[in-house]
């Protein structure tokens, strides 16, 4: 389980095509103090798998369905990704329950500053995630746990502080772009009860 605060921003080194999956190299240094073959590592907010570690890299695996169902496909050597490690049992859940299991991608609409190097971001939300999306809710974008601020036909707003700017890859976004969402897991769980109570009457 992750918490959606980054802990780093890695580097892409390569991605190599292997059929309709692919493997990813990410240069980074925090996330590596304590990694293993087979750990996990939240990339852009997707868990995967390390492999193949390296003094200043570590590889992983990208199974098709995780290149159809996140942006990890459209990254590029040198592009930044938002990095964090699974939360310890002794941790603090200072975000929110992240699983890296990522529902969709969003669109990237704009980021504009609102004064005091805070940033408004707005995000396109596909319609089969808007019903898990509410005002004050908790969303992960990319990994990084945010509230969120405005929803209203199917448009996501968030405000974004100054350390999460400066400490993420948020800054580097062009409009048009992939976002990975993972919504609420609390709201679908929700979902699934009362569909099954619905069935009992």
């Amino acid at each position: 389980m992750f918490t959606g605060i980054v802990e780093e921003l890695g580097s892409v080194v390569s991605m190599e095509r292997r059929g309709d999956g692919a493997r990813l190299r990410i240069g980074c240094s925090t996330v590596l103090s304590d990694a293993f073959a087979g750990a996990s590592i939240a990339v852009n907010g997707v868990c995967l798998t390390a492999v193949d570690l390296r003094p200043d890299s570590f590889a992983a695996d990208i199974a098709p369905e995780t290149m159809a169902r996140t942006n990890l496909g459209d990254l590029r050597p040198g592009r930044r990704v938002n990095l964090e490690r699974p939360m310890s049992a002794s941790g603090r859940l200072g975000g929110h329950i992240v699983q890296g299991h990522v529902d969709g991608t969003g669109e990237f609409l704009g980021l504009s500053s609102i004064g005091n190097d805070n940033w408004w971001l707005r995000v396109g939300v596909p319609e089969e995630l808007d019903r898990y999306l509410v005002w004050k809710g908790s969303v992960a974008i990319d990994g990084i746990s945010l509230t969120i601020a405005s929803m209203e036909s199917r448009v996501m707003g968030v405000t974004i502080i100054p350390h999460t700017f400066e400490k993420t890859t948020l800054g580097g976004y062009q409009p048009g772009g992939r976002v990975n969402l993972e919504t609420d897991v609390l709201a679908k769980y929700v979902e699934k009860l009362m569909q099954g109570r619905g069935s009992d009457n």
